[in-house]
């Protein structure tokens, strides 16, 4: 975290000013030019167009204070979706708070490979749904599909429920179900054609959960307080009760766990045991197919 005097300092480093031009400012904050842009178009109500167009507009004084508060929280290390209370994924624009995990560039992986086996009119649940992205993204692209999300967090069902309301605009339902992975099904008599799930996976005793975006985030959304396997082991072990003869469990992992997690799947009987590689060609799904 920041504290009151680094977070003054770096206002200070940042020399944020009324009178500065938009294009100044990329060459003064200390900060990644995407990073920069998403704040100045939070800060000061410009869209991506307009600060290109007016580059050489100068802040107004309500302008460049706005903008300051922001960068001097960004500087201390608090993630840019938090600042702003949203994040693209999959071409949605979804609502996010501390309550739920940010939604990331390499969980799209999960959905694609979800769109490519769920049948015509299939059913899906994704498992520890967060703020909703996978599920709401599957129901955004398939309105014939029934889908369903689970979680044990009552303030990210509110997100999750939130931002399916606002991004599918009734256009589809996802059911959403409280409770502890598969005890949030024990009222929903159904099985599935699929389960997907990016559960917490990190090790507790990994130093990244201390630097970084990671810092801000929910802790339970990112680790299981253990060996990062145990979601995992407990998604693996009762999958096979609510999958239908034929139907497939996804789920993302770290990127030293491909191994292991297909060494679960098969030994809890899955075929077609595999894992599929990122963009930046880490091993990041791993599945398989119940019998």
């Amino acid at each position: 975290m920041c504290s009151e005097n680094s977070a003054g300092a770096a206002v200070r480093m940042s020399d944020i000013e009324a009178g500065m031009t938009i294009r100044s400012l990329f060459s003064t904050v200390p900060l990644d030019p995407l990073e920069l842009r998403i704040l100045l178009e939070y800060a000061i109500g410009f869209s991506r167009v307009k600060l290109i167009t007016h580059s050489d507009h100068p802040l107004t004084t309500e302008q460049a204070k706005a903008l300051s508060d922001v960068v001097s929280r960004r500087v201390c290390g608090e993630p840019v979706a938090y600042i702003t209370g949203k994040r693209e994924f999959f071409g949605l624009s979804f609502a996010v708070c501390p309550d739920v995990l940010i939604p990331r560039p390499e969980t799209e992986l999960l959905v694609e490979l979800a769109l490519e086996r769920l049948p015509h009119g299939g059913k899906i649940v994704d498992m520890g749904t967060g703020s909703g992205a996978i599920a709401i993204a599957i129901a955004s692209e398939r309105p014939d599909a029934h889908v369903f999300a689970t979680d044990v967090s009552e303030k990210a069902l509110n997100m999750a429920t939130h931002n399916a309301l606002a991004l599918l605009k009734g256009k589809q339902t996802v059911h959403f179900s409280a409770g502890n992975w598969f005890y949030a099904l024990k009222n929903v008599n159904e099985t599935f054609d699929l389960i997907v799930s990016n559960p917490p996976y990190i090790d507790s005793k990994d130093d990244h959960l201390q630097k970084g975006d990671l810092r801000f985030e929910p802790v339970g959304a990112l680790t299981d307080h253990a060996d990062g396997l145990s979601a995992l082991k407990i998604l693996v072990s009762g999958a096979q009760a609510y999958l239908k003869r034929g139907g497939w469990l996804l789920m993302e992992h770290g990127y030293d766990q491909a191994v292991a997690v297909r060494a679960l799947l098969a030994r809890a009987g899955f075929e077609e045991v595999q894992s599929w590689k990122d963009l930046a060609g880490i091993g990041r799904v791993s599945g398989g197919k119940r019998k």
